[in-house]
């Protein structure tokens, strides 16, 4: 048996996360996750690979709006409801292989960024009349939507892992990492380390009594963004390729083409609509591969 130990949601594409006590489980993963965007001036997703800085873009959810913060700004307010962007302009972005019509959040939101991080860019926001799928190759037999999420609606970690890496990094004299490099948005405890690659289910106790179960479909390939402290907004120029570097050591993944992964994406299986709490308990059910 796990625990839930973290809710994380991450509202706007690569930038910071969101810690929950609650949250409401959608068919594409946790409410507001990853429902905005940032796009260059080709409609391309812009994310922490290219753009480190925006880990420094903060937002908060209020009744009716997200509000954005970042040093040296105003807060900057849009809808959280996409209903109220009925009227925006419908724009053609590309997330990875994906290319679908987003909603234009406005000039004033698109300056905002662009000041902040120095380059043209603009704020969409997903447009609930667009389709966008997981890859079918993974999740078989189950059509999963997923929003402006890398690919699948969740990323589960166990802390253990977390764990795990953290006493290989000081063992080499490295800090150790918090959570936050790898946006997660389940945190688990109560399993063994990097238990979670064998996980086939889980079946978790909701907050309002939903009978929730989610499948593990793909391990998480790691870009560098884990490599970026997300306080600062810039890798710690005292090791600035770790974690990757200790990584590259024990997480090739052979069923990735030898990249490394840590952590696993997640579907919705049953659930939907319900809420998932910190402190919930799931029961793993393991993979058992010849």
């Amino acid at each position: 048996m796990a625990t839930i130990s973290q809710l994380n949601v991450y509202p706007i594409k690569s930038c910071a996360g969101i810690a929950l006590d609650a949250a409401r489980l959608l068919a594409h993963g946790l409410e507001y996750d990853r429902h905005w965007m940032l796009v260059d001036t080709n409609g391309r997703f812009v994310t922490q690979r290219v753009l480190p800085r925006l880990a420094l873009v903060v937002p908060a959810l209020s009744t009716e709006q997200l509000i954005i913060r970042a040093p040296g700004c105003v807060p900057l307010y849009t809808p959280l409801d996409a209903s109220a962007l009925v009227s925006a302009k419908r724009i053609e972005v590309t997330v990875w292989r994906s290319t679908l019509s987003a909603l234009d959040a406005g000039d004033e939101a698109a300056q905002w960024f662009s000041d902040f991080l120095g380059v043209p860019l603009r704020l969409v926001r997903f447009d609930p009349a667009a389709e966008r799928i997981a890859n079918r190759q993974w999740t078989g037999d189950t059509i999963a939507p997923v929003r402006f999420a890398d690919g699948y609606p969740l990323l589960v970690i166990g802390q253990a892992s977390l764990d795990d890496l953290n006493t290989r990094l000081m063992q080499k004299g490295v800090a150790p990492v918090p959570m936050n490099r790898f946006r997660p948005n389940l945190v688990l405890s109560g399993l063994e380390a990097y238990e979670e690659d064998y996980v086939d289910m889980l079946r978790i106790d909701a907050h309002d009594d939903a009978e929730i179960s989610l499948r593990i479909v793909k391990s998480c390939t790691r870009c560098p963004v884990p490599t970026i402290d997300q306080t600062t907004g810039a890798p710690d120029p005292r090791w600035p390729h770790e974690p990757t570097d200790t990584m590259s050591a024990y997480r090739a993944d052979p069923r990735q083409d030898g990249q490394l992964t840590f952590g696993q994406n997640a579907v919705v299986i049953t659930g939907a609509g319900g809420t998932l709490a910190v402190g919930g308990e799931a029961e793993v059910e393991l993979r058992f591969e010849d």
